[in-house]
């Protein structure tokens, strides 16, 4: 069993996925999901979160293109039944838009989201995707800016989860990231005998409570969920 002190337990019965990350998410970490569109980001977010909620950790997620009617038809359809959380106000669901308001081309949601401090009470800040959200108004000071703000939040036991498109933010902004993680994760896919196979390259996961895989397989079925597969992996 995980040091729940020390780790955010994932353990589920249909899938092995605490297995290859050693155990558990240590607390107080910022984690870093980098691919292109299509490459399974939101579907190992979706595991995630849906796990911690099944331990009673709370959970905030901020989207930048489901509505929550779109997120709770989401994770239903991969059998992850939010609604009760939702109901209880263990999950807080935010999307974009009606929350900051159609501002053209996105400018200053940064701002506004290191200042809507309710955002931040919840164990888990998730935010998908953070690429989407910030790509109008970010720059490397800004950058670190950001990283201050998850660091401090990250002192206070917060875990952070943000995914990133590749190549949306430019080289540096996105290395800058990247180098902070603590924990970084590039999210690859390919079609192989027209099957699409998803891969996690873990490049960097910091103390981890067991060994954790370099590389892990996984794919996405309607109605069954995140499912690890061992056979993508050569």
């Amino acid at each position: 069993m995980v040091d729940t002190d020390k780790y955010l337990p994932i353990i589920m019965d249909r899938d092995n996925l605490h297995m290859q990350f050693g155990g558990g998410i240590p607390k107080g970490t910022t984690m870093l999901l980098e691919g292109r569109d299509g490459s399974g980001k939101s579907a190992v977010v979706q595991r995630l979160l849906y796990s911690f909620l099944q331990h009673g950790i709370s959970v905030t997620v901020i989207s930048t293109e489901l509505t929550t009617k779109g997120f709770i038809d989401q994770m239903k359809s991969l059998d992850y039944d939010v609604m009760g959380h939702l109901l209880k106000k263990q999950l807080l669901f935010i999307p974009v838009f009606p929350l900051f308001g159609q501002v053209k081309e996105r400018q200053d949601f940064l701002g506004r989201l290191m200042n809507t401090r309710e955002l931040y009470n919840n164990d888990v800040i998730v935010i998908d995707t953070f690429s989407q959200l910030i790509k109008h108004d970010i720059d490397e000071d800004r950058s670190f800016k950001v990283l201050s703000f998850f660091k401090k939040l990250s002192g206070q036991s917060k875990n952070i989860i943000i995914t990133i498109e590749s190549r949306e933010l430019g080289e540096n902004v996105e290395s800058l990231f990247s180098s902070i993680a603590d924990i970084f994760i590039e999210l690859e896919c390919e079609a192989i005998e027209g099957k699409m196979e998803h891969k996690m390259l873990i490049r960097r996961f910091g103390a981890a409570a067991g060994p954790v895989r370099d590389t892990v397989g996984f794919k996405v079925i309607p109605g069954a969920g995140f499912i690890v597969d061992i056979t993508a992996v050569a």
